[in-house]
């Protein structure tokens, strides 16, 4: 009896716990509201009952009537757990006095025996439209959308907006592209996209919609952000965004049936441009300290060895992480000193990123694989990791620590010795017979250098030992001159990054593939012809290929490839068909270039 009344007892306390409910008591503020307009505040009180509300004082607002009251029940059986809850919310109507920056005050309301507090919320009061020469009606009027009245050009505007008039180099700058309209919106087609000429561009998701009223140059506009990336500049003074062109549809509402009647939406197609925006870009201070790499932002770093136990001929491996906010997603890999017996693999990077305000915050984690090759003790030597903090306006220097390691002798190498050392146990113990009889011996002598091969191979030897020295002073000659190798490697790694941007065309992910194409294209173009990040303009890439002795088919496949990609980027329904022969013109294009052979202009 007792274990059946305590078994009730649980199954009690459990439908309680299922079916009670937290409460909370939350502000819903307005959106921006225009002076003269009406609009609502409402406070919802989620699984509680209240009464007597009261209304808050609202500073350039008149409370016009509230609260209305409207409830709202759910309930869900999900797994054997029940739940319920209820949702009502008090809402007071207000009308708009005068333009401001409004603050709505907490109130409190009891349920059951607590009190629960709002949290504080603010919203803007706009003023109302100016009256325009051209007879622009406002945001809060009606003659915009009818058809009799004509469409004027500060009915539907596109802005570019950036929110620094001064950066430096590599300094992120958020840039924005945002509608302002009196019309509803039927369709929009970009026809022209923005150029971001010496800029590096990092996009950011955005889902345009037309949600929010702003006052803009006296009018009020329905707004909607239709691109927003963040932009690095590669190069110092005035750069400036080309506009855009777009063509609109807006919708009207003509009048007909006379007095019965009603409205008949109506379309018009319209055409229109963005403003152009320019920055003044200031270029980094000089002399950049030692180990700079064009790091800007704020970062810190770190580095550990996975490894414990190292041996020859095993992989171990050091991890290098960089975190922080700024060009992260551009930054070069350390160059780390490891000891000239170790065998380096190229290192594997992991970056992993995220748009943060204004800027770009991220980790880039770096694996550097290494295989010792010798016994003994050695030390993989400190690294410096320098970046400029725009902020502070001053180069940051930080270190990582070095590391003293003990290598023994690896398994591989101990086991191959040991067949080793048994061959050669098992040749010393074999007994070779006595051979009798005539042995053919004979005294005649003849040395080496009267044999008829000698002076042929004598020439040989000295031809190659002359080719060795060549080959040998051209190497030194490479490693002296950063920008010879670089020229030496640059159709590799294009040919690499080319082959990263075709797994991405095979997966059909398209925004990594232009990406990766841009990437791949400029990447190439600097290297094959020794131009800093900084000068990598269309105008500069035509001039310098032309004096390179390429041929003017040649360069307009580089700007084509270049041109669509930053098209394709902005139009996500670019077709798999295009894609691929945007990838075939890209690797003639850098088949043509290894294939030129006049370097006479080639500085």
């Amino acid at each position: 009896m007792i274990r059946h009344i305590l078994v009730t007892l649980v199954l009690l306390a459990t439908f309680v716990q299922n079916t009670v409910a937290e409460t909370t008591f939350t502000l819903i503020p307005p959106r921006n509201v225009i002076a003269g307009n009406k609009f609502s505040v409402t406070f919802r009180l989620k699984n509680g009952e209240a009464s007597g509300i009261k209304a808050p004082q609202l500073d350039g607002c008149t409370l016009l009537f509230g609260p209305t009251t409207s409830m709202m029940q759910n309930y869900s059986w999900v797994n054997g757990k029940e739940e319920r809850s209820t949702t009502v919310d008090y809402s007071f109507t207000y009308r708009a006095d005068k333009a401001g920056t409004v603050t709505i005050p907490e109130i409190t309301v009891t349920s059951g025996r607590t009190n629960y507090s709002s949290r504080p919320g603010t919203f803007n009061i706009l003023p109302p439209d100016q009256a325009s020469p051209s007879g622009g009606g406002g945001a809060s009027s009606g003659d915009t959308r009818q058809s009799g009245r004509p469409i004027n050009a500060n009915d539907v505007l596109i802005r570019i907006i950036l929110n620094k008039s001064h950066a430096y180099e590599q300094e992120a700058i958020l840039c924005t592209i945002k509608l302002y309209t009196k019309h509803s919106i039927s369709s929009f087609i970009p026809t022209v996209q923005p150029a971001f000429d010496g800029f590096l561009i990092e996009e950011v998701p955005v889902s345009p919609t037309l949600n929010e009223v702003e006052h803009y140059n006296g009018q009020n506009y329905m707004t909607a952000v239709l691109k927003q990336c963040i932009i690095y500049p590669q190069k110092s003074g005035k750069l400036t965004i080309n506009s855009g062109k777009y063509d609109v549809t807006v919708v009207q509402y003509e009048r007909v049936g006379g007095f019965w009647g009603g409205n008949q939406r109506v379309e018009r197609d319209i055409k229109t441009s963005s403003n152009s925006a320019s920055i003044n870009i200031t270029p980094l201070p000089q002399p950049q300290p030692e180990g700079f790499s064009g790091a800007v932002g704020r970062f810190s770093i770190d580095s550990k060895l996975r490894t414990s136990v190292f041996k020859t001929n095993e992989a171990a491996s050091l991890v290098y992480t960089i975190k922080g906010t700024g060009n992260i997603k551009y930054i070069k890999e350390p160059v780390i000193d490891f000891p000239s017996e170790f065998e380096q693999y190229q290192p594997q990077s992991d970056i992993n990123t995220h748009i943060s305000g204004a800027n770009m915050t991220g980790t880039q984690v770096i694996d550097y694989t290494f295989v010792p090759q010798s016994v003994g003790k050695f030390t993989i030597g400190a690294d410096k990791f320098v970046y400029f903090n725009p902020e502070s306006k001053e180069y940051v220097t930080l270190t990582t620590p070095s590391y003293n390691i003990s290598v023994g002798q690896g398994a591989a190498v101990a086991s191959s010795a040991s067949v080793n050392k048994q061959s050669i146990s098992s040749k010393n113990t074999d007994i070779l017979h006595i051979k009798l009889g005539d042995l053919d011996l004979s005294h005649r002598h003849v040395y080496f250098y009267n044999s008829w091969w000698y002076w042929p191979g004598y020439v040989i030897l000295t031809l190659l030992l002359v080719g060795m020295i060549l080959v040998y002073s051209k190497r030194l000659r490479l490693n002296a001159d950063i920008q010879g190798r670089r020229l030496a490697k640059a159709g590799k790694v294009a040919k690499k990054r080319l082959k990263l941007a075709g797994q991405y065309l095979k997966n059909r992910d398209n925004d990594r593939f232009y990406e990766e194409m841009l990437r791949a294209i400029w990447g190439y173009l600097g290297d094959k012809l020794r131009l800093p990040a900084s000068q990598l303009t269309r105008e500069n890439v035509a001039q310098e290929l032309s004096g390179y002795g390429a041929s003017d088919e040649l360069i307009a496949q580089f700007l084509k490839v270049i041109d669509s990609c930053e098209m394709a980027r902005y139009s996500p329904e670019s077709s798999g068909s295009e894609s691929e022969e945007l990838y075939r013109m890209a690797t003639n294009a850098m088949d043509g270039l290894e294939n030129t052979r006049s370097h006479a202009a080639h500085k």
